[in-house]
């Protein structure tokens, strides 16, 4: 039944179509996946008392279909010569695992509670193909664009990497048909107009592109007091402490990389990489390399996080430690109905993809965007699905029924990456894709972000209030995220010289070393590369050229320096200098001693920041000033009192001679 799984390495995108209702337990022509149940989006109500076991249990699960989809992608010779083999010896054995998972999460609900039902239909899974045929000409499902060529010789990148049917540096993905020209598509973005009582403000927050390089395969959401239990590595900016085993404690006493310290929260997203074969720290790691997540860790370019207003109502505030996840993982094999994630590029961002990358025109960077939940239930800052206490508002903006506004979260990333050359797969120029579960096979649609509330209650309000006054306001407020225009006129993508992968120092693993004289138009700063990858300008040292200047926060793990902030900005790749105030949200003070009482400033920062007139967060201080017209004013008198003094020494040398 399975014997044609590897036949063909031309993978597209989810279809609309159920995969469950077209493959059966084999696979026909194409590379092949698992596709089982979600159990954790169908487990809507779990009492408290159970919902530390049964988190892990649903871990579990993810980890049990990771381990089938290794035993599949090692075992393509023997589905090829025993059409029973991929069922005896994958499929069946996992659903016996499954049911037996299942009945523990079934039995730790009844404990407490009512025993759900129907949980024992969820342990069957199917093995799929992973994907379609690419459609014909204008057969897209975004604006009639191409998905790309056939990869022909099995998706073999320019570093030789070998390959399965599924295409990529570890085999599974991406492919040529999960990419899209951006110029083909058409442009697709609206927005409700803001009406009656609309909260018509934004407030932003600036918490750098992990220049620190804080890494793990974890979701503390999701899975807690489980390692490893994304299975693909997340970047982190803002708080500091976020792994598996973070308590709500541990989140509000952390150190935070936002420029204004009073925001703590956890704002984190699947890694991007490039697939050029660079061997990251993780290549062997589970979550990394041993789980299909391979290639060289791309730093974003800019990341910018906006809390923006509801177009027909006034905002409240956010609860303390409120937890939102946008996006599906597993939106590949569950359908895109909870996927969110949008691509694009600058100067195209009225185009959005959710199922292609884009393939960006030169001078023209890839841009990831995710417009989290804006709707909450008043009540539960966690849900059993982790979905059902916020929701989306609809086309014109009304909150569901029981629901009520709160500022929306709208993240932006930017990489400077170059689109990929198709037609040799991805040899010249590499192909590029986010981390993902590896039966997900890395597919565009299954991006998502995560957030975690960890703001300080004074300056929620600050923000509340912002947004509702209609200003704008908040760390690099004067940043218009969108706003970013190509370098130069947009001309149709070429092939690249193949990039020369970096080697990870001092254990960090994705920055890009600082380019040494910038780019035309835009500053010296390198690309966010990691600390220890030299992301300093070359101009800026001490002693380099003059005035010095302020130092960028590049120490791992560490909070933003008292002296400065690294901002990254909307329309160029510099990073700015910001003040640790907040550049317009201000400091909080005093609070109670464990860091989450209700008027406890949690970010309030220890150490005394500069002020905005000290001399480290202004232009330059010049050793002298004026130009040379203006030295030459201040020393003409001196020479000519130089020149009557000489003139007297001769006089007084002759009258002394005669």
């Amino acid at each position: 039944m399975a014997a044609n799984v590897y036949a063909s390495a031309t993978d597209g995108g989810w279809d609309g179509e159920d995969a469950r209702t077209r493959s059966g337990t084999g696979a026909a022509a194409g590379g092949a996946t698992i596709d089982c149940p979600d159990v954790g989006t169908k487990l809507t109500s779990v009492p408290e008392q159970a919902r530390t076991e049964v988190d892990k249990e649903l871990a579990l699960l993810d980890e049990q279909i990771a381990q089938a989809y290794q035993r599949l992608t090692a075992s393509a010779q023997q589905i090829q010569q025993d059409s029973g083999f991929a069922d005896s010896a994958i499929v069946n054995p996992l659903k016996d695992k499954r049911a037996a998972t299942l009945e523990r999460i079934a039995v730790a609900i009844d404990r407490v509670g009512d025993r759900p039902e129907g949980l024992d239909a969820l342990a069957a899974c199917t093995l799929r193909e992973s994907g379609n045929q690419a459609p014909a000409e204008g057969e897209g499902g975004n604006g009639g664009e191409q998905p790309g060529q056939d990869q022909g010789e099995g998706q073999q990148n320019g570093q030789g990497q070998g390959q399965g049917a599924n295409g990529g540096q570890a085999g599974n993905g991406p492919v040529a048909a999960d990419f899209v020209d951006i110029k083909n598509v058409q442009p697709n973005v609206s927005a409700p107009r803001p009406e009656g009582n609309a909260s018509r403000g934004s407030f932003a927050t600036s918490c750098g592109v992990n220049e620190n390089g804080l890494f793990n395969s974890d979701n503390v959401i999701v899975a807690p007091g489980v390692t490893n239990g994304a299975h693909h590595f997340h970047d982190y900016v803002g708080n500091q402490a976020n792994d598996a085993f973070a308590s709500d404690q541990d989140l509000a006493n952390a150190e935070t990389t936002c420029v204004d310290q009073g925001d703590k929260s956890s704002y984190y997203w699947p890694v991007l990489r490039l697939q050029n074969g660079t061997q990251e720290q993780d290549a062997q790691k589970p979550g990394g390399g041993i789980e299909g997540n391979a290639g060289e860790i791309v730093t974003p370019k800019q990341v910018t996080l906006n809390f923006v207003g509801n177009p027909r109502d006034k905002v409240t505030a956010m609860p303390r430690l409120l937890r939102i996840i946008t996006g599906d993982a597993k939106a590949f094999v569950n359908g895109p109905a909870n996927a969110n994630a949008s691509w694009s590029c600058t100067g195209f961002e009225d185009r959005q993809l959710k199922d292609k990358y884009p393939l960006c025109p030169q001078g023209s960077d890839v841009v990831r965007t995710f417009k989290f939940q804006s709707c909450w239930d008043g009540r539960n800052i966690d849900s059993a699905n982790h979905r059902t206490h916020v929701a989306f508002a609809d086309a014109a903006g009304a909150c569901p029924s029981g629901f009520r506004p709160i500022p929306q979260l709208v993240q932006r990333i930017v990489y400077d990456v170059d689109a990929p050359s198709l037609q040799d797969g991805g040899r010249t120029t590499p192909l590029f894709a986010v981390d993902s579960f590896p039966e997900q096979l890395h597919k565009p649609v299954t991006d998502h972000g995560d957030f975690i509330n960890v703001f300080d209650e004074n300056l929620m309000k600050k923000m509340v209030d912002c947004i509702n006054d209609g200003r704008t306001c908040g760390a690099g407020a004067g940043e218009e995220p969108g706003q970013e225009e190509p370098s130069q006129t947009p001309e149709a993508p070429q092939e690249q010289p193949t990039r020369t992968p970096d080697a990870p120092q001092d254990g960090n693993d994705g920055g890009k070393p600082g380019d040494a004289g910038g780019d035309e138009g835009k500053d010296d700063e390198g690309k966010g590369g990691d600390a220890g990858k030299g992301d300093e300008d070359k101009g800026g040292d001490a002693g380099k050229g003059g005035a010095s200047q302020p130092p960028a926060a590049d120490e791992p793990t560490a909070a933003p320096r008292p002296d400065g902030s690294k901002t990254p900005g909307t329309a160029a790749p510099e990073v700015l200098v910001t003040p640790s105030s907040g550049g317009g949200a201000e400091q909080q003070d005093g609070g109670d001693a464990d860091g989450l009482g209700d008027s406890q400033a949690v970010g309030t920062a220890t150490s005394a920041a500069p002020t905005p007139s000290s001399p480290s967060l202004t232009e330059p201080q010049a050793v002298g000033g004026g130009g040379l017209a203006d030295t030459g004013a201040q020393l003409w008198p001196a020479a000519a009192g130089a020149v009557l003094v000489a003139a007297g020494f001769v006089v007084l040398r002759r009258v002394r001679r005669g």
